[in-house]
């Protein structure tokens, strides 16, 4: 694990009177989350099903560290592809050129893509945003006086610009694990890059990613899906997710009444997702989670995506958080998981020794997909289909 200890300090003083509270919470979480029994390298049984001791501990926290997923290779690949990418993004919110005067990333698009904040804010707590469900905002820390005014800090839609990206969303292991958490049968949800720089990086506000199904009388531990969010540098206490063990059991959440509860916004029994370079991790979309501001010094880049249950989101309309809501039918959900057959088929050709994952509804309707220049047109603007509940 990485030595935070002068990210801890650093972070903790930026808290003023806060500062020693602070500073006993970050080092508290990171410790009692490496001390959870939800830490390990994917494993199957015999029969091929996901590991009885990795479902029960992910049933009972609502997050497990996959620790070793990504190889050397893949994580260098992600990593060209966002060096690349950052230099296409636009000077500022509202430009439509980057550094060198050429068009910017999504200039095109109809749908979103680059979601901007001040430095070491939290854009999110406290609105309306997100259908409110940042129910308080966090403290936002002074950046320094060369921060710039504004910094993206969510790339959505992130599988049409980067293929690596898109050849892990692909990842045969993480598929299976999928499979085993909402039947084969699965069907996506929403893929976006999360990025935090050190001192600027946003805060994200506690939150449950839920919409839609809180009161169903269909109501579970998993009706709301899951993330899975792939490390590139690490996560730690200072610049990663915090999560709520347990929490994705308790239904809808007030989360202005836990704050007060916590006399703070440091949660009382919350935990860091700890991770090293190439660690994935599955979080329940129920689990009470969020980030504080990257006041430290090493940065995060989380590669996210996530998948339903089709019984969640077949005939249901969407929240409209992270697409238009409407109800998504068939014709929609079939729409929207060709991305998967151009990521199997892309993943092919970069790891062709590798056993690809067979996806049932593709086999079941006889689809095949190629990975080529049609593929890339027919991904654009996909996530406006994003299957959000």
């Amino acid at each position: 694990m990485q030595d935070i200890s002068k990210s801890i300090d650093a972070c903790a003083a930026r808290y003023g009177e806060q500062a020693e509270a602070m500073r006993e919470y970050l080092i508290g979480g990171q410790a009692a989350a490496l001390a959870l029994d939800n830490r390990g390298p994917i494993e199957f049984d015999a029969s091929g099903k996901l590991a009885q001791h990795i479902a029960e501990a992910y049933s009972k926290y609502g997050f497990y560290v996959f620790t070793q997923v990504l190889s050397e290779t893949e994580c260098l690949d992600i990593e060209t592809d966002i060096i690349e990418l950052k230099e296409t993004f636009p000077i500022s919110p509202d430009s439509g050129v980057d550094e060198f005067g050429r068009p910017a990333l999504g200039v095109d698009s109809n749908t979103p893509h680059l979601v901007w904040s001040k430095p070491l804010g939290d854009p999110l707590g406290g609105t309306q945003l997100a259908n409110g469900r940042h129910q308080v905002k966090m403290f936002e820390p002074e950046a320094t006086a060369d921060a710039p005014l504004a910094s993206p800090f969510i790339l959505l839609g992130s599988l049409r610009f980067s293929d690596a990206c898109l050849r892990t969303y692909a990842h045969p292991e993480l598929l299976r694990v999928a499979e085993a958490i909402n039947g084969p049968d699965f069907a996506p949800f929403n893929e976006a890059l999360f990025i935090k720089e050190p001192g600027i990086g946003a805060a994200v506000s506690w939150h449950q990613d839920g919409v839609t199904h809180w009161d169903s009388p269909e109501f579970d531990e998993n009706i709301h899906g899951f993330n899975f969010m792939a490390q590139l540098y690490g996560s730690t206490a200072v610049n990663g997710v915090w999560v709520l063990p347990g929490s994705h059991k308790l239904g809808k959440i007030d989360i202005s009444k836990l704050v007060s509860e916590s006399k703070s916004e440091r949660i009382e029994g919350a935990v860091p997702l700890v991770c090293d370079r190439g660690d994935v991790v599955i979080c329940n979309r129920q689990a009470l989670h969020g980030s504080f501001p990257n006041s430290g010094f090493e940065p995060r880049l989380t590669v996210n995506f996530g998948f339903h249950k089709r019984s969640s989101v077949l005939g249901v309309k969407g929240g409209g958080i992270h697409s238009d809501a409407q109800v998504f039918d068939d014709e929609i959900i079939a729409r929207r998981s060709k991305v998967l057959g151009y990521a199997i088929a892309a993943r092919k050709e970069r790891y062709p020794d590798e056993v690809a994952y067979t996806y049932q509804p593709f086999e079941t309707a006889g689809l095949t997909f190629q990975w080529n220049d049609a593929a890339r047109r027919d991904m654009h603007d996909y996530n406006r289909d994003d299957l959000s509940i």
